[in-house]
This record gives structure tokens, sequence and C-alpha cells, in this order.
């Protein structure tokens, strides 16, 4: 028997361990049928002043997984960090109300990136990365809708003051790349790192499927 004619439970008995309490990154693994358990990683999210997008991302998404690493010796944990970036300037979460229409102010009519770096390691093992970037353009906005998009909240918490999947969805006129990249966990690259990881687990785990009642198969996941 091969290791791609395992039974399914042999997979299914390795779960990631996914850092970040984000819904859409549970929604994207769950969609495509990986086991997984969920432990965040808190740690302060700031970009240094000197910082490029890239290599923040690379920077906290690294910072992530060594945290929930150690914190879980022995599993595999799948990190990631996403962030807006508009003409050089890094577009975290907003801090408030005011910055997020801000943000939504500068974004308004115009393209921008979604770069986002995800990690795979073990505590002891090796440390896998990808980075993806994505192009999306916003439509030109008025105060009314400004206002009116910051004060559902969905903007707070969010990379740039927007969901491309939720509320924000109505706002975006095109993207150009990963969707689910945008959505704050590329999926594409997630199956590329689990089926280049060194350990025949997750290889097996990347062609999983899951129970049907353990994905989100009610929303079909977008391409990318």
């Amino acid at each position: 028997m091969t290791e791609r004619e395992l039974p399914q439970n042999d997979s299914v008995e390795t779960r990631l361990v996914l850092a970040s309490a984000s819904p859409r990154r549970a929604e994207i693994l769950s969609a495509l049928g990986i086991p997984f358990t969920v432990s965040p990683a808190d740690l302060d999210e700031t970009v240094g002043p000197d910082e490029s997008g890239r290599a923040a991302a690379s920077r906290l998404a690294a910072a992530k997984a060594a945290i929930c690493a150690d914190r879980h010796p022995g599993k595999w944990v799948l990190a990631a960090d996403t962030l807006v970036l508009l003409e050089g300037a890094v577009l975290g979460k907003p801090r408030d109300e005011s910055e997020a229409r801000e943000m939504l102010r500068r974004l308004s009519g115009r393209d921008h990136r979604v770069v986002t770096a995800v990690q795979l390691r073990k505590a002891d093992g090796p440390e896998l990365e990808a980075v993806e970037e994505s192009r999306v353009r916003i439509a030109r906005l008025d105060e009314e809708e400004i206002r009116w998009y910051v004060s559902t909240g969905e903007p707070l918490d969010k990379a740039g003051s927007y969901a491309v999947q939720g509320l924000g969805a109505r706002f975006v006129e095109s993207v150009d790349g990963s969707f689910t990249n945008v959505m704050g966990l590329p999926a594409r690259s997630v199956y590329r790192l689990l089926r280049e990881a060194p350990d025949p687990a997750l290889a097996r785990l990347a062609l999983s499927s899951g129970p049907a009642s353990s994905r989100t198969s009610a929303r079909p996941l977008p391409r990318g």
C-alpha cells in the first residue's frame, strides 16, 4: 500500500494547528476539507517604520507560528499574516472607527495590493513559507457609504478596513490573483506547503476531504 493509498482515517488523525482566531482562515481550511484545531497566537502586530509589507507579513507569520509551535510540541502549525499595501504604505487593522474611515477614503477608487505570508512549521522541524500577493480595486466610495460600512463594525478587525467576502464585497470592483489570499489564507499556497513538507502525513493531509458535515460545503470556496 503506497502512502496515498492509506485509509482516510490515517490522515484525519493528523491535524494542523491553526495559529489564528480568524473565522475566514478557519472557513478556508474547512472548505478544503483539512482537519485542524485552533490555537491563536497573540502578539504585537505593529509594522516597523522602515519595514516593507512583504517583510512585515513574513516576520509576523513566522512569529505567530513560533509561539504556537512552542505551545504544541510535535504538532504542525499553520500561521498567516495579511497586510494591505497602498503605494508603499502598509495598512493593517484600524485602531478605531476614525482610522477605519480614513483607510477607506484612501482606498476609494484605487487599486491596492494584498499580501499574505503563510508559515508551516514544527517546534523542532523545518520552517516552510509561501508569500502570496493579489491586486484589488475598490469602487469610488462616498461619505455615506463609508460611514455606513464602518458603523457595521466589520472593518474594525480587518487589514485595510474591509472584508472582501463580507459586507465590503459590494465595494470590490475586481480581484486580480488569489481571492482566498485577500480573505487571509491563500488556499493554493496552503496546499503546496502541505505537499512539499518533509512529513508524508502532511502530503496525505493535503488530499484529505474530511466529512461533509465539517466543511463549509454550503458556501463554495472562491477560486484561488
